[in-house]
C-alpha cells in the first residue's frame, strides 16, 4: 500500500485526468503546483503560455518558488522546446525571472544578433552572472593543473640557485638528513629550469554550428583561465563556414561568448588551414580541436591538414563535446581517420579538462589519459 506522500508524487506526475488511478486529492499548493507543471506538461494545453503572454513571467516565478534550482533548470530548457519560448528573452522583464545556467547561456549567445536592444544589457547580466560562477568554480583547478603539469616538466637536475624548487629538493633527500646538524645535504636538487616568458602554444579551436552550444560556452571559459597564465600562450579560434580569430577577447569572456555566431555550417577544413598557419612552434603546440566532425566542406582536404598538423609534430587533441551533456552525435568516419593518426578523439566534462591540458602539456599519452578516466568512446 503506498502512503499519502506516495499517492500525492504519483497524482502530481500524471496530472490528475481521469485515468491517472491515484483517486488523490489536493490541496492548498499543490493544486497551484499541479497547475504550473499543467502548463508545460498537459499534451492538451501545450502552448498555452504564450511568449507574448504575462502569465510567462508569472509561470517562471512560480517555478522558481515551488521547485529546487536543478528541477526549474530542466523545465526552463523544457519550456524553450515545447512552448516555443525563446520570444521570452526578448523580454526584459521575463529574463530578469530566468534561472541562469549554462544552457540559457547557449541559448543567449545564439540569439546574441536579434535579441532587442532594450534586453541586451539584461542578457549580458544574465551571461555574466553565469560566466563568473563558472570562473569561480574551475579558474583555480586549471591553472594549478596547468602550472603544475609544466613546472614538472621544466625541472632540471644542475639548476642554478634561483632556479631551484625547495620543497622537491627537500623530499628528494629526506634521506639526507643529518641528526647531529638537523639538517638536510642537498644531494639532489631539482629546479625549474629557466625561466620563459611561453613554454607552450595553446590552441583552442572551436565549432561554433548550433549543436555545440554549450561547449562554446565552457571553451570561452576555460580559453580565458589560460590566457591569464604566462607560461603558456593561448589562442581563440572559432568557425562554421568562415573562420574568426578572437584571441584579443580571451581577457573578457562575456564579450568572448558575444563574439560568436552560434549556428550555420561547418568547414573544419578551413579552420584546420588557419589554425596552421598561425602556429610558429609546432613541436610545442597544443591543438584542441573541439567539434563533432561532420565536415561541411571537403573532407579529404579536412583530412590532409589533419595530417599535415601531426606530421609537423603539434599534439592534436579532437574533443566531440566539452560539457556535461554526455557523448554527442558525431561523424564516425572521420573519427576513425584521426584516430588511426594517432589523434585522441574523445568528450570531456568541465570537470576533466584541466587534467587533460596537464596531461597534453607535460607531453603524457593523453588516449592513455583519456582511457583511464573512461571518456575514450566505445566502438
Amino acid at each position: 500500500m503506498m502512503n499519502d506522500e506516495h499517492l500525492r508524487k504519483w497524482r502530481l506526475i500524471l496530472g490528475g485526468q481521469q485515468n491517472d488511478g491515484t483517486g488523490f486529492s489536493l490541496q492548498n499548493q499543490d493544486i497551484q503546483i499541479d497547475k504550473t507543471l499543467e502548463a508545460l506538461y498537459d499534451n492538451t494545453r501545450q502552448g498555452s503560455l504564450g511568449p507574448s503572454s504575462p502569465n510567462v513571467s508569472r509561470w517562471l516565478g512560480d517555478i522558481r518558488t515551488f521547485f529546487p534550482s536543478s528541477v526549474v533548470q530542466v523545465m526552463q530548457q523544457d519550456a524553450m522546446k515545447r512552448l516555443n519560448l525563446t520570444q521570452m528573452l526578448f523580454e526584459k522583464e521575463m529574463l530578469e525571472n530566468v534561472e541562469p545556467d549554462v544552457h540559457l547561456v547557449a541559448t543567449l549567445v545564439s540569439l546574441s544578433r536579434v535579441i532587442p536592444d532594450k534586453t541586451k544589457d539584461t542578457a549580458r547580466q544574465v551571461v555574466r552572472k553565469v560566466v563568473d560562477e563558472l570562473l569561480r568554480k574551475l579558474a583555480q583547478p586549471t591553472q594549478q593543473a596547468i602550472v603544475g603539469s609544466l613546472n614538472k616538466s621544466a625541472r632540471n637536475r644542475r639548476p642554478r640557485h634561483n632556479e631551484i624548487n625547495w620543497h622537491a629538493t627537500i623530499q628528494k633527500n629526506l634521506k639526507h638528513y643529518q641528526p647531529q646538524y638537523k639538517t638536510i645535504i642537498p644531494e639532489t636538487r631539482i629546479g625549474y629550469g629557466r625561466k620563459r616568458s611561453s613554454l607552450k602554444d595553446v590552441v583552442l579551436c572551436l565549432d561554433q554550428s548550433g549543436s555545440m552550444g554549450t561547449s562554446v560556452v565552457y571553451s570561452g571559459i576555460f580559453g580565458s583561465v589560460m590566457a591569464s597564465i604566462p607560461a603558456i600562450k593561448t589562442k581563440m579560434v572559432v568557425f562554421d563556414t568562415a573562420v574568426a580569430d578572437l584571441t584579443e577577447d580571451l581577457s573578457d569572456p562575456v564579450e568572448l561568448l558575444f563574439g560568436v555566431q552560434l549556428g550555420g555550417g561547418t568547414d573544419i577544413n578551413a579552420a584546420l588551414t588557419y589554425c596552421k598557419q598561425i602556429i610558429t612552434k609546432p613541436m610545442d603546440t597544443v591543438l584542441v580541436l573541439i567539434t563533432d566532425l561532420y565536415e561541411g566542406g571537403n573532407v579529404a582536404d579536412m583530412r590532409k591538414r589533419a595530417t599535415e598538423l601531426v606530421s609537423a609534430g603539434v599534439q592534436v587533441i579532437v574533443l566531440l563535446a566539452l560539457n556535461d551533456d554526455g557523448a554527442p552525435s558525431y561523424d564516425h568516419d572521420n573519427a576513425q581517420f584521426l584516430s588511426n593518426l594517432g589523434i585522441p578523439v574523445f568528450a570531456c566534462t568541465p570537470d576533466k579538462f584541466p587534467n587533460l591540458m596537464a596531461a597534453a602539456l607535460s607531453k603524457q599519452d593523453v588516449g592513455l589519459w583519456a582511457a583511464k578516466e573512461d571518456l575514450v568512446l566505445k566502438k
